[in-house]
């Protein structure tokens, strides 16, 4: 079936890798379908194929809203739901704060387009993410992917890249030193420990428009080799 005639919903648009899906999605000759795409501000954007969905994110009626104008604007479900959604506790501020925004949020937009028909869900979460990790962020990373599987997708891809090399609109000191370091770390990353190898945040971005078109029922996980591979893909 590929991505012709697919609607799908966004979330974290405005963030590193979804801002470089969004591109791509809007550029690719086999899409033609919508992106709904829940933002606070306006990504300066304008696309036939891009409806802006702005909200402040508040719960409960927040969430109704969104819902109502994505049915009040289609008379078709959406069919894909694309996650990029994500902060760090210093960005936050608090780990509460974190939560809010890495599984409370994730978890709210991901149910948001469950109930508008998406039955595919894409996440992009971290490597090493497991509930019973002893990290407090993979942790949390754990918690919400095994709660993405349980809302009854037919389709879950989890993407679990290392650190991520690109130009954040948001500061980052420590990221910053850390990509400077991540060639040589790289290098050093052989066997199993390659799916921790930092990657540009481009070849993600292009492994998830390629999972997108993908069909087999299941989860599906994808580190470092098997996002190089996907974004190495033929894209059309």
């Amino acid at each position: 079936m590929g991505l012709s005639g697919r609607d799908l919903l966004l979330a974290g648009a405005t963030g590193l890798v979804g801002g470089l899906v969004l591109r791509r999605l809007l550029a690719s000759q086999e899409f033609d379908g919508t992106i709904y795409a829940p933002v606070r501000r306006d990504l300066g954007l304008s696309d036939p194929q891009l409806v802006q969905l702005r909200t402040d994110f508040g719960p409960g009626s927040g969430d109704l809203q969104l819902s109502a104008e994505i049915r009040g604007r289609t008379a078709r479900p959406i069919d894909l739901y694309v996650s990029c959604l994500g902060t760090t506790i210093r960005a936050a501020g608090s780990r509460e704060a974190f939560i809010a925004v890495d599984r409370d949020l994730v978890l709210r937009t991901a149910q948001l387009a469950f109930d508008n028909g998406a039955r595919h869900a894409v996440l992009v979460s971290s490597v090493g993410a497991s509930r019973q990790s002893g990290n407090f962020y993979l942790r949390v990373k754990g918690e919400v992917e095994d709660a993405v599987e349980k809302i009854g997708f037919t389709r879950v891809d989890l993407i679990q890249p290392g650190l991520l090399l690109g130009e954040r609109a948001e500061r980052r000191p420590v990221e910053r030193i850390m990509q400077k370091l991540a060639p040589a770390g790289n290098v050093l990353m052989q066997g199993g420990l390659s799916r921790y190898r930092s990657i540009p945040a481009e070849t993600v971005a292009a492994a998830i428009v390629s999972v997108l078109g993908q069909q087999v029922p299941g989860v599906f996980t994808h580190r470092y080799a098997s996002l190089s591979a996907l974004a190495a893909l033929p894209s059309r």
